[in-house]
């Protein structure tokens, strides 16, 4: 079930944000939960940062924002991430149904989200909801604990 996120979610969403498997993918590097304090305090006064909950607790996130103007009708997806310990039932999939739908139902007819090109199990997933790989931006993407940088992928959703 999804609704806006809440201060009392920020220890289930950060022990989510800060898991091994969800962090390298997200914007920040690892940090104590009072460094996150501020990240989360962003998010909630975006007033357009959801989680899932399932029985209660907290499953999964994401923040949805339309852009302004002539763009209205195309909305981005980001901070997106499922508790991996729920991977493989269905959250994902459940979650991000669910957005597009109510999406679409505000009028969006266009959905972006931004992928690293090195995250394999996510870009399967984006393809597998419709999503299209529409382009790259190069050298992106950079963690702190890697030589290298990371290209990201552009990809959109068409909705009607």
């Amino acid at each position: 079930m999804r609704r806006l996120a809440q201060p009392q979610d920020l220890e289930a969403v950060f022990s989510i944000y800060s898991h091994k498997m969800v962090v390298p993918f997200l914007t920040y590097e690892p940090m104590p939960l009072d460094e996150f304090r501020g990240i989360y305090k962003e998010l909630l006064d975006s007033a357009c940062f959801y989680v899932w909950e399932l029985g209660g607790a907290v499953a999964g996130f994401y923040k949805a924002t339309r852009y302004p103007g002539r763009a209205r009708h195309v909305a981005l997806l980001g901070t997106l991430a499922v508790d991996p310990q729920r991977h493989g039932q269905g959250v994902g999939q459940a979650m991000l149904a669910d957005a597009i739908e109510r999406l679409k139902a505000d009028g969006v007819r266009r959905i972006e989200l931004y992928a690293e090109s090195d995250n394999a199990q996510a870009l399967r997933f984006y393809q597998k909801l419709g999503f299209v790989h529409e382009g790259t931006l190069r050298q992106f993407y950079k963690r702190a604990d890697e030589p290298h940088f990371v290209d990201e992928y552009v990809m959109g959703l068409l909705v009607e």
